[in-house]
């Protein structure tokens, strides 16, 4: 027997058993047919490693564990969707795309409660699959996808594709894992968000494995690309690959329809097997999607609606003020643990001091609390008719609750430490420099942070760069391994390489977020550019005001500040824009752009790239500032409206001669 051939046949046979059990529910072989045809491969994958395929079945076990998360570029954005609450919403966002001429039919989909994954294929093998990250940049979790027996390791077709979709955890797994955890004294996982995260985070896949974590997959990022013109085609072309595409989708016409579907699902809710959050409303026709477009943050086509948060009663036992990076003082409220929907609360914001004040709050008080959006836990009013006489009415500090200084009141109700010194505050900013959209230096969690401020190891931003004098002594600390101390300076050590406006960003200047702070890097290209910027220089810049502008030279203006660049300079941090440069094309530059209808040599993505590239800038809308349409087949309202504001517009031949001679 050709061993070869067995090892193929075999991979063959028992992909096809898990497609059939996981996928379809149909299984054509017997559970001991499956186990015999395995062990057969087990036993000759160690015999013959040379004939080993990438994808084999027996991946789904685990594999070797790996020592740290590689981090993957989206080629397209992984982008999330804007939230709508309530029947109102739901209207403007279809009014809102009425008005934009469109009358589309749209996809209700289940809004799976688990974590965003990117499947990448080559030639129908599966090559390797990331998180969403923040949305630019995720982590490789090929290891434990592989593990995910509703994952294809081998599509229908040998086809070059991305798809998207949830890993989530079976509400019936999860409490089987619990009464496990439960008899071996471990921990119990909260909810199955978390275990499915959780899970997903392993280094080790062999954990991974063994917590039976499935898939839904939804989307397509790119389906121009394969003749696919609406969502359902999508779904169905996916699901003929071979994933698994849930088949409580609709296809609905109006809002009527919409609330329908929605009304029908929180009924459901409770009685499907595994947790949903609400529900997805998508237009279905691609063009349109394209047509409508999006904005920085959030797809105009689509947008998910969230099922009502869920009110619980606890007892308010205290109020306890905290300090963050720029020093603002916040209450807290402290409660007894209760479980809001999956999750045991026992701490809740109490936003500041007037929050506070207008809903009466007093210690003591039996209070209704919520997670707003099913996320954040919120107070929502103390339950008046509870009480008995001996609660304490709240009463905001003067004094910092870590330092002992006097607090500033800024505004009308929000309270500052001003010490410089005080190190909540410098702890609560060394973890903003290490966190994912700053520095993004892996392993470094708000505890270990901490643990290293405390231990006199960390403290001031430079200290990061350091931490590799201290080893030893950081090994000898509880909890401590060297593998895991090694992954940490690593980790520190490649974030030398970000480009500027990481770092811009983990400065932590008052009011400069990653947007603005990606803003003033591929403006400035260097740190000293940055440095020596004027008032006058920065309020030129859009979206730059006179506040942050302010804030800007005066951060810059503190001789303290100046120092830890000038420390991170030495240690060689990288202070230079690394992103791509943009070129000059006297037809694009500076010039404002919408796109309609498609184009055949070009996907809407990489025309938006391309013009960004050159310094254009795409919207989703035409209006008077619109300098440039440019429309491809079949296009929307937006060609129309140009014709009648005087628009220059680009036909798919100009914008070919346009695009051949940069």
């Amino acid at each position: 027997m050709d061993k070869r051939l067995r090892i193929k046949e075999l991979t063959d046979i028992l992909n096809k058993a898990n497609y059939e059990y996981y996928n379809l529910d149909n299984p054509t072989i017997t559970d001991q047919e499956y186990d015999k045809y395995l062990r057969e491969l087990i036993n000759l994958e160690e015999k013959y490693p040379e004939y080993v395929d990438a994808n084999s079945p027996t991946k789904r076990v685990g594999g070797e564990a790996i020592d740290s998360f590689k981090k993957v570029n989206h080629k397209i954005p992984m982008i999330s969707l804007a939230n709508v609450f309530n029947e109102e919403e739901i209207e403007a966002f279809t009014g809102r795309i009425k008005s934009a001429g469109f009358k589309p039919d749209y996809v209700c989909e289940l809004k799976i409660d688990g974590l965003s994954v990117s499947l990448h294929y080559e030639h129908g093998k599966l090559v390797y699959a990331a998180t969403r990250g923040d949305g630019v940049t995720g982590e490789d979790i090929t290891h434990n996808v592989v593990t995910i027996k509703t994952v294809p390791l081998d599509l229908k077709r040998d086809i070059d594709i991305e798809v998207r979709g949830e890993i989530y955890m079976n509400k019936a797994t999860l409490e089987k894992l619990n009464r496990e955890r439960e008899k071996n004294g471990e921990v119990k996982l909260q909810n199955v968000r978390n275990a499915a995260a959780g899970s997903i985070r392993q280094l080790d896949p062999k954990i991974a494995a063994k917590r039976h974590l499935d898939t839904w997959i939804y989307h397509l990022p790119n389906p121009l690309d394969y003749g696919i013109k609406t969502h359902t085609e999508a779904l169905e072309f996916m699901k003929e690959l071979g994933f698994k595409v849930n088949p409580d989708y609709r296809l609905v016409h109006n809002e009527k329809e919409i609330m329908e579907y929605i009304e029908e699902y929180t009924l459901k809710r409770k009685n499907l097997p595994y947790e949903i959050d609400g529900v997805v409303i998508k237009v279905n026709n691609i063009a349109m999607q394209q047509s409508l477009g999006s904005t920085v943050k959030y797809p105009r086509w689509a947008t998910a609606y969230k099922f009502p948060a869920e009110e619980v009663l606890t007892k308010l036992i205290d109020i306890k003020f905290t300090v963050g990076r720029t020093g603002q003082v916040t209450p807290n409220a402290v409660l007894e643990p209760v479980l809001v929907m999956g999750s045991t609360i026992s701490r809740a914001t109490l936003h500041n001091e007037d929050y506070c004040k207008e809903l009466d709050l007093r210690i003591g008080d039996t209070v209704a609390i919520k997670k707003a959006g099913d996320v954040i836990p919120e107070v929502v009013e103390p339950k008046l008719d509870r009480r008995v006489g001996t609660e304490i009415p709240f009463k905001m500090i003067d004094k910092c609750p870590i330092c002992g200084s006097n607090l500033e009141k800024r505004g009308n109700v929000d309270y500052f430490c001003v010490n410089k010194d005080c190190s909540k505050k410098n702890i609560e900013g060394l973890i903003h420099f290490a966190s994912r959209n700053a520095m993004n230096i892996d392993g470094l969690g708000d505890e270990i942070i901490e643990d290293f401020y405390n231990e006199g190891f960390l403290k001031t931003i430079p200290d990061f760069y350091n931490l590799v004098n201290y080893r030893e002594n950081i090994v000898e600390l509880e909890g401590y391994g060297a593998k895991k101390v090694s992954n940490i300076i690593l980790a520190i050590e490649e974030s030398k390489k970000n480009s500027l406006e990481r770092l811009i960003f983990g400065l932590g200047i008052n009011g400069i977020g990653a947007k603005n702070a990606k803003l003033l890097a591929s403006t400035y290209k260097n740190m000293d550019n940055l440095i020596n910027a004027t008032y006058e220089d920065l309020i030129d810049i859009k979206d730059i005001g006179e506040i942050l502008a302010q804030n800007i030279v005066n951060y810059f203006k503190d001789s303290n500040n100046i120092d830890i660049i000038k420390r991170l300079k030495d240690i060689n941090v990288n202070m230079d824009y690394i992103g791509e440069s943009i070129k000059y094309n006297e037809a694009i530059t500076d010039k404002k752009f919408v796109l309609t209808g498609t184009i055949s040599f070009m996907s809407r993505d990489e025309i938006k790239v391309l013009l960004e590239s050159f310094g254009g800038k795409v919207s989703g809308d035409v209006s008077k500032k619109t300098d440039i349409v440019i429309v491809g087949d079949a296009p929307g309202s937006k060609s129309e409206k140009a014709k009648n504001l005087g628009i220059e517009i680009w036909n798919e031949d100009k914008f070919r001669e346009i695009v051949n001679n940069l």
